[in-house]
């Protein structure tokens, strides 16, 4: 049976959607956006910094299910430019170093809300 999650410590959801889903087996979260847990909007920040952001709400939700980031088997992280890849993935590897998950990585046309990150998560759930 699927449940919806929702926790404080990442920002709510901005749409009709929940933050994640889950099940027995596994939790998928929504894609998230670099936004503070109180709302604020960081697209004026480094590639870097809005990557980061975005996987603090990916763990934090995680987190809110008492799983981290070593239970994520993938990811998928919408850029608005792909020429962007080196920064984003240099602090993607902070969150993910001995043995990161699958991934998906690809540009778009536009990410939502003018940021030029998005990134969305798979969790194994034991």
């Amino acid at each position: 049976m699927m449940r919806t999650v929702s926790t404080d410590d990442a920002p709510a959801a901005v749409g009709a959607y929940s933050q994640a889903t889950r099940t027995d087996d596994v939790l998928i979260t929504a894609g998230q956006l670099p936004l503070t847990a109180d709302g604020d909007l960081l697209d004026d920040e480094s590639v870097g910094d809005q990557t980061r952001q975005c996987l603090e709400n990916v763990a934090a939700i995680l987190e809110a299910e008492g799983l981290s980031m070593d239970d994520v088997l993938k990811t998928t992280v919408f850029l608005n430019d792909i020429d962007d890849f080196e920064e984003f993935n240099e602090v993607y590897s902070e969150f993910f170093d001995e043995e990161p998950p699958a991934r998906s990585a690809v540009e778009v046309g536009r990410v939502p809300k003018g940021a030029a990150i998005e990134i969305e998560a798979i969790a194994a759930v034991e």
